[in-house]
C-alpha cells in the first residue's frame, strides 16, 4: 500500500450547511481536490476556509487525469475526490479513479454524507425495505416500461422538461401507482409532492416544474399471472443448463420483476411436481 491514498468525500445536494466534519477534515488534509467544476467546489471551500488545490476532473479528462492523480498518490499524495454535489461515481465521475487506484493497490478511504437518492426514499414515504436506483431514467418507452414494472420502489433522477411524459407514460400503465416527485431538495424552495401516477402527469403536465428532481415510483403490484412469462423463460434457461438463481437474476435484469421472486416460485413450482 502506497503512502498516498484517495479519499472520497460526497458534498451537499443543495444546502451548504449540510456537509461533514469529517469532509472538510478531509478536504483541508487533501494536497489536491478533484473536482466536476473548481468554480462550484471553490464556493463550498471558500464558506468554511479551506484552501486547496483544486484541479478538474470531470466526464470529459477522466481517464487523462485519473492516470496524473494515481502517479501523485504513488508519490505520497493525499487526494480528495469531490462531485458537484452528493456522493461521486453515482450518477457522477469517479468510477475510473477509483478502479484506478485499487488496481495500483493504493488506499480508497469513501466517507459518508447527502444523497438525493436516499432524501427522496425517505421523504417519499415509498416503501424503502426493497428499492433500487436507476441513475436518470431512461428515456426510450419499452426501457422505461422495464424500469415501471419493478417489484420494487424505483429512485430515478429525471429532467424537470421530461417529467410529465414520464408519469403519463407510467400513467398509462398503471394509473393508480404512488409516486412522489422530489425537487431541489435541501434547498430553500424544496418540495416534495405525493400521489397518483395520472394525478402527478395531470399536475406537471399542467405546469411544467423548475430545479433538479428526484423521481420515487412504488413497487408495481406483484400478480401471479404476470410472473408466468418470465419464470417460462427462467425455466428454459434452466433445462439448458443454467442455475436456477443465475437464470432468475438474468431475467430479473431483463423484466425488472425481482429476481428473489422468480426464484422462489421455480422453487415452489419443482417442489410441487416432485411431491406429485
Amino acid at each position: 500500500m502506497s503512502a498516498g491514498r484517495l479519499i472520497v468525500c460526497p458534498t451537499p445536494i443543495g444546502n451548504l450547511g449540510d456537509v461533514t466534519l469529517r469532509v472538510l477534515a478531509a478536504l483541508r488534509e487533501a494536497d489536491i481536490v478533484a473536482c466536476e467544476d473548481t468554480r462550484h467546489t471553490r464556493v463550498l471551500l471558500e464558506r468554511y476556509g479551506v484552501g486547496a488545490k483544486l484541479v478538474s476532473y470531470h466526464e470529459h479528462n477522466e481517464r487523462a487525469r485519473a492516470s496524473e492523480l494515481v502517479a501523485k498518490m504513488e508519490d505520497g499524495a493525499v487526494v480528495a475526490l469531490v462531485s458537484d454535489a452528493g456522493m461521486p461515481i453515482v450518477s457522477d465521475p469517479g468510477l475510473v479513479l477509483v478502479r484506478a487506484c485499487v488496481s495500483a493497490g493504493i488506499g480508497v478511504e469513501v466517507l459518508p454524507g447527502p444523497s438525493a437518492a436516499l432524501n427522496a426514499l425517505v421523504a417519499s414515504a415509498l416503501p424503502a425495505d426493497h428499492w433500487r436506483f436507476v441513475g436518470f431514467l431512461p428515456r426510450k418507452r419499452t426501457e422505461q416500461e422495464r424500469v415501471f414494472a419493478s417489484s420494487e420502489t424505483v429512485v430515478a433522477f429525471e429532467s424537470p422538461r421530461r417529467l410529465a411524459a414520464s408519469l403519463e407514460a407510467l400513467a398509462a400503465l398503471d394509473p393508480d401507482r404512488q409516486v412522489a416527485v422530489c425537487r431541489e431538495l435541501t434547498k430553500l424552495h424544496e418540495e416534495i409532492v405525493r400521489g397518483t401516477a395520472a394525478e402527478l402527469a395531470a399536475r406537471y403536465r399542467a405546469q411544467q416544474p423548475r430545479g433538479e428532481i428526484v423521481l420515487v415510483i412504488g413497487p408495481a403490484p406483484t400478480r401471479a399471472v404476470d410472473l408466468e412469462q418470465p419464470l417460462a423463460a427462467v425455466q428454459r434457461l434452466v433445462d439448458a443448463g443454467a442455475k436456477p438463481r443465475a437464470a432468475a437474476s438474468v431475467v430479473a435484469e431483463l423484466t425488472g420483476v425481482a429476481a428473489n421472486a422468480l426464484y422462489r416460485l421455480l422453487t415452489e413450482r419443482r417442489n410441487q411436481r416432485s411431491t406429485k
